[in-house]
């Protein structure tokens, strides 16, 4: 039962830190344009607590799949919980900043 604990926590982290990886790439890309992308800059500023707290909230999970049954149970919880606000986040932030032309 461990095994599954485990991934459904890694799948979780995957989902938070997708979230990061998306606020990065768009910070890259607000910086490259200078004054014409400060005002995505300024937004991805913002967004950069909101990502790091679920990815660390996944990754805090994960590492609570490595205990008893009841730490698997808190870990998977956690680590659902941050995967779900990552990858809320990272819809948002694809719907205001979509990357397709």
């Amino acid at each position: 039962m461990g095994i599954v604990f485990t991934l459904i926590a890694l799948v979780g982290l995957l989902a938070a830190l997708g979230h990061v990886g998306y606020v990065a790439m768009l910070s890259n890309a607000a910086k490259k344009k200078g004054a014409a992308g400060a005002e995505i800059a300024a937004y991805t500023r913002t967004r950069w607590p909101a990502a790091g707290g679920a990815a660390g909230l996944a990754l805090l999970g994960l590492l609570f799949t490595s205990g008893g049954l009841t730490m698997d149970i808190l870990g998977v919880l956690l680590a659902a919980g941050g995967g779900l606000m990552g990858w809320n986040g990272l819809n948002a932030e694809r719907n205001r900043y979509p990357t397709n032309r």
